[in-house]
């Protein structure tokens, strides 16, 4: 560093922490609320979060003549018992989607539309024709920025949170550090919204090896479940809403909801469109059951697996080709030539991916957490998911916000945070290397929390995590990326160890993407019953509601 480390101060009347599309969203409420705001992230507004990396759909129910088309059905297909939704969440998602396609739309964002005017949509993930088809998607994100700082939104580029400060029982604001400078970020606020990710990502092994060679973005790393814990926040399902989907063999993007959409039959290596005998919707079902059908077919021997796609009306098939999937990464028609891959001319060889862990924090219907002050922003999952919870949540915030705290009295901890931010640049002796650190975590989640699972297995990924833990105060920086990894590996193994915990407690299969070896069935005993975690004597506590 060509510089000494400062600390930088700062107060604002709301801190929105993340500026994917669920920061977003909250942006847009506080500014249309007058709210002075200060949107913070690791990285840049116009690149950051899943949303960075583009998407292809946007889910909507707009109330046409067409089927299955209101907030009602939205309710029907998401209000279930055990999912930490509320209805009133449900319905208030359902009532912002027409104000936010409005807001795309806009701004530019290419809402795809039939020749009579409406909307193209298309069913995807066992839900009913929503999905607005969106084109060069990969633009949204720099639409939506270029319009947050013409609206005066003041933002904080390049700055990881690594704690959140609470005074009196409520949230006072935030402590980080600028991941190229260094230097140290204090900020004060009334009121914070948690909008960093729902997804921890780089938490097992892919088959290319490459831990950023993720479904999502691997800069998700559990920060919106570790800062969060430290404070006291109830978080809850982090024992089921464990996700995977399949990818084009050896390349991680998302789009394989277009594909299944679309009516593309998944075959195994005898040629058998298997999933008829997993799910009645097949590949249009829920995620986790052609994810758990796929590998039950791995296991018993009958990979490789392809998407066959010829049958698919050429023009469709064009758009899912050269339309809908760039929109989802960049780089998609890259892949495709490198590899050979043509839809209209051969099936696409696909694998199943790395396994994404995730949860939600206990949220009212005023989107506040358990933490007095706290907010979540990451209620639903999706790009219209994201950007309407971030939009409510910040809407029902700026309606409550108090002055901002001052932090004056939290200075020792405030400089104990700064001086463990920079310590890992300064390891000396016997250090481990940034990536062995997190490698390692991998190794562990990989090999005891994969798509199989037994208890006595998980009790070990405890034990072998908190042994990795223990060396915290021994792993080395080198320089300022190294540093920002290291903290990102610290949150990552905190939400691992949490994930695994809470997986422990359910001793029963069928709810999530993996299979418990030792409780291979479903269990009535947990319909309805969502496990709670939080901290209780600087240890996690598990328990039933």
């Amino acid at each position: 560093m060509d510089k000494h480390p400062q600390i930088i101060r700062l107060e604002t009347d709301l801190l929105i922490l993340g500026t994917g599309a669920a920061g977003c969203g909250a942006a847009l409420a506080a500014r249309e609320a007058g709210v002075k705001t200060l949107m913070v992230d690791k990285g840049k507004l116009e690149s950051s979060g899943c949303l960075g990396g583009g998407n292809d759909h946007f889910i909507a129910v707009l109330g046409t003549e067409e089927p299955q088309d209101t907030i009602d059905d939205l309710v029907r297909v998401h209000n279930k018992p055990g999912s930490g939704f509320s209805e009133k969440q449900i319905r208030e998602w359902g009532s912002v989607m027409p104000a936010m396609v409005k807001f795309l739309e806009g701004e530019g964002v290419h809402l795809l539309h039939n020749p009579d005017g409406s909307y193209l949509r298309t069913a995807g993930r066992g839900e009913p024709a929503w999905y607005i088809n969106i084109a060069e998607g990969q633009k949204i994100k720099r639409l939506i920025a270029r319009r947050l700082r013409a609206m005066g939104v003041d933002v904080l580029d390049h700055v990881m949170i690594t704690r959140l400060l609470k005074k009196d029982g409520r949230i006072a604001g935030a402590v980080g550090f600028h991941v190229l400078e260094g230097d140290c970020y204090v900020i004060s606020a009334s009121t914070v919204i948690l909008a960093l990710g729902n997804s921890c990502n780089r938490a097992t092994a892919n088959s290319t090896g490459n831990p950023y060679n993720t479904w999502h973005s691997p800069f998700n790393t559990g920060s919106q479940y570790a800062l969060a814990y430290e404070v006291g926040a109830d978080i809850i399902n982090m024992d089921v809403k464990q996700q995977a989907t399949l990818i084009p063999k050896g390349f991680g993007c998302a789009g394989m909801n277009g594909i299944n959409g679309s009516g593309a039959h998944e075959l195994n290596a005898l040629g058998e469109r298997f999933m008829p005998k997993y799910h009645p919707q097949m590949e249009n079902c829920p995620r986790q059951f052609q994810i758990s059908g796929t590998h039950k077919e791995l296991v018993e021997g009958r990979a490789p697996f392809h998407m066959e796609m010829r049958h698919i009306d050429p023009a469709l098939l064009h758009h899912l080709q050269y339309v809908l999937m760039p929109g989802d990464k960049a780089t998609f028609l890259d892949y495709c030539e490198q590899r050979g891959v043509d839809f209209a001319k051969a099936p696409m060889e696909v694998e199943i991916g790395e396994i994404e862990f995730s949860g939600m924090l206990a949220t009212d219907d005023n989107y506040e957490t358990t933490v007095p002050g706290l907010y979540n922003g990451c209620v639903f999952y999706t790009f219209s998911g994201s950007l309407c919870s971030g939009y409510m949540a910040a809407r029902s915030a700026a309606r409550r916000l108090a002055p901002p705290a001052d932090v004056s009295d939290l200075e020792n901890e405030i400089q104990a945070e700064c001086a463990r931010i920079l310590a890992p640049l300064n390891v000396k002796g016997d250090v481990i290397p940034q990536d062995m650190f997190e490698s390692s975590i991998r190794q562990v989640m990989s090999y005891y929390m994969g798509y199989v699972r037994n208890e006595a297995g998980m009790n070990i990924a405890l034990e072998r995590l908190s042994f990795i833990g223990a060396y915290r105060g021994k792993v080395k920086a080198r320089n300022m990326h190294e540093l920002m990894m290291v903290h990102e590996a610290e949150h990552l193994l905190q939400s691992c160890v949490l994930s695994t915990l809470c997986t422990v407690q359910r001793k029963e299969s069928g709810r999530s993407v993996y299979r418990r070896a030792d409780y291979p069935e479903k269990s009535a005993a947990y319909d309805g019953r969502i496990l709670v975690v939080n901290k209780k004597d600087g240890r996690p506590e598990t328990f039933w509601r």
